[in-house]
């Protein structure tokens, strides 16, 4: 028999190796983890940027390029086409599973990149008016295509940034470090709801933030590069390390058993629910607040941009609260309840002051950062962590019939709900259009190429728009007759520009005489003939209470499935 003493050394030597090596690993260190955290989220941020960058663009995709609410509903929706109907989030997770980390968002990023690039060409480039496909016009499909491609590429960044982040703090802050990532995240959505106006009008180009958000990305790609050296470093220790207790790789089988999981089920249609009620409402916020709200178009997007900037501080301390007090399940309830009663609030239709929006819209920033704060670190309670990837490409897969449809949809409701705002828009380009024609014909000193020409005649459509939108509280009228409405309001703009004085005046000063001379012409037309050009979207908002309302009695059956099979929902992340 032998002495304490010697069990004790003999112990001390057989775990000094492993404990070293473990005390060595790159996961166990602070600083690694979250500096390999901070870089994977600033390429999500990039990667959202260019998802919402469109947003606060409608109004002028409408008065410069006159594209329409279904337009832009089909463009939004392109987001999923290839990742529901080509199951490319499936296999992009599939892929996930077998070649790891590092190979699949490298190229995700570079998926992106290439999405963007394609939707840059389509909005900065000029189609012949009668150029279709699929009864699409051209330009608004080859934009989809593109962001099609795009949403392909994000969307599998984002379960590859999700498995990153299970694989650095399983065990230690892993829901903090997820709501952390997604604060950082939506900073790209506040970027893309608050700067793309401001950056189309200085540039007088509707394309050029888009332009921004592809440079955005190339650096994002760099970002995720230089993480793929501390990955493979951490993967290098862990086939080092005697600690790490090999695991059965994962098989296509496992797919099956994932979607006999009751619980998958229920976080992922609670998903799908949620998000369908907030970012397809992110699409169309700016113009919401525009049209509901009478906001100047040059601030408007800084409302929509409050959501986000909510989540920064607040996704963080959900999940924060999670790591350590548990009630995920409850928090995943309380978000859903608050759903409910933002969107009901943005449907009543007497409730106009902006105010009202931008205190709604800090709620529902909230309730944004409750939700995903609890939903994401869940799933891996539900589902083993070899089946992690796959998994979390099935819940992105439902969401993205979500993404995809719910755009699609509103746009469609939009169209038919406000059936006489597109050919009012048109009727006031075609004015515009046809005035500035005759003015060039009869002032030889101004001389525009074609770019400039159409550069000009949008700043003065829009102008002209927005003036409406903002001052005149009119209901606009269905029926009017807007050939002879655009005929007055050539005849009532020509005769006050023909009486200007512009000799010896500069190109551009002229330019913007006959600018404003326009508008004060033709203002007062459209709003005594009521000119219906504002969106009503009440209708709309319904809807989105609706998805609320739903998001709400799944979150309580997903607490009853956790009360019933035990997952841990309710229990803390953080094991002590």
């Amino acid at each position: 028999m032998f002495p304490t003493s010697s069990i004790d050394s003999v112990g001390k030597i057989l775990t000094k190796k492993p404990m070293e090596k473990i005390r060595k690993s790159l996961r166990d260190s602070s600083t690694a983890r979250w500096t390999a955290l901070a870089i994977v989220a600033f390429t999500m941020l990039c990667g959202y940027f260019l998802t919402d960058v469109m947003s606060p663009l409608k109004p002028m995709l409408e008065s410069q390029l006159l594209w329409d609410s279904n337009d832009y509903g089909i463009f939004t929706s392109a987001y999923g086409w290839f990742n529901v109907f080509l199951f490319m989030l499936i296999i992009g997770g599939i892929v996930l599973d077998k070649m790891g980390v590092r190979f699949t968002g490298v190229a995700a990023t570079s998926v992106m990149i290439i999405g963007a690039g394609l939707k840059y060409y389509a909005v900065s480039s000029t189609f012949p008016a009668d150029a279709f496909i699929f009864g699409i016009k051209m330009q608004v499909a080859l934009a989809a295509l593109g962001y099609a491609i795009f949403g392909v590429g994000v969307e599998i960044a984002g379960i590859t940034v999700s498995r990153i982040i299970v694989k650095w703090f399983k065990g230690k802050e892993m829901a903090l470090a997820m709501g952390l990532e997604m604060a950082t995240a939506r900073m790209g959505t506040l970027l893309a709801t608050a700067i793309p106006l401001p950056i189309a009008h200085y540039f007088g180009d509707v394309s050029k933030p888009i332009l921004f958000a592809l440079i955005l990305l190339v650096i994002g790609l760099i970002a995720f590069i230089v993480y793929t050296f501390m990955d493979r470093r951490l993967d290098a220790e862990n086939a080092e390390s005697d600690a790490i207790v090999d695991e059965e790789p994962f098989k296509l089988s496992d797919i099956l058993l994932i979607v006999k999981n009751k619980g998958f089920w229920l976080i992922s249609i609670l998903c799908v629910l949620f998000y369908s009620a907030v970012f397809p409402w992110i699409k169309f916020a700016t113009d919401i607040v525009i049209n509901k709200y009478q906001v100047d178009p040059d601030i408007a997007g800084l409302i929509p941009s409050v959501l986000p900037l909510g989540t920064l501080f607040l996704t963080p301390f959900f999940g924060n609260l999670y790591d350590r007090k548990g009630k995920g399940a409850t928090i995943m309830v309380i978000g859903s309840i608050m759903l409910i009663g933002i969107h009901g609030i943005f449907s009543i239709p007497f409730l106009t002051n902006w105010i009202v929006a931008l205190v709604v819209t800090v709620f529902l920033g909230i309730a944004l950062s409750l939700v995903p704060s609890a939903m994401w670190p869940s799933v891996p309670k539900i589902i083993p962590e070899k089946q992690l990837g796959t998994a979390y490409a099935l819940t992105f897969w439902i969401q993205n019939w979500g993404l995809m449809g719910v755009p699609l949809l509103i746009g469609y409701v939009l169209s038919v709900t406000n059936p006489s705002v597109p050919p009012a828009k048109e009727a006031v380009k075609a004015a515009v259009t046809n005035t500035y024609s005759v003015v060039l014909e009869n002032n030889k000193s101004i001389v525009l190429n074609k770019v400039e020409l159409g550069k000009t005649i949008e700043k003065t459509t829009t102008f002209l728009i927005n003036k409406i939108l903002v001052n005149s509280k009119y209901e606009g009228d269905v029926n009017g007759n807007l050939p002879a409405v655009k005929m007055e309001l050539e005849a009532a703009a020509l005769k006050n520009i023909n009486s200007l004085n512009l000799n010896g005046v500069g190109q551009e000063k002229a330019l913007e005489e006959i600018q404003k001379t326009f508008v004060n012409s033709t203002y007062s037309i459209l709003v005594d003939k009521r000119i219906n050009l504002r969106y009503n979207y009440n209708t709309a908002n319904v809807i989105f209470t609706f998805f609320g309302v739903l998001a709400f009695i799944v979150a309580l059956m997903l607490k009853a499935e956790d009360k019933k099979k035990g997952y841990g929902l309710e229990l803390p992340n953080i094991k002590k």
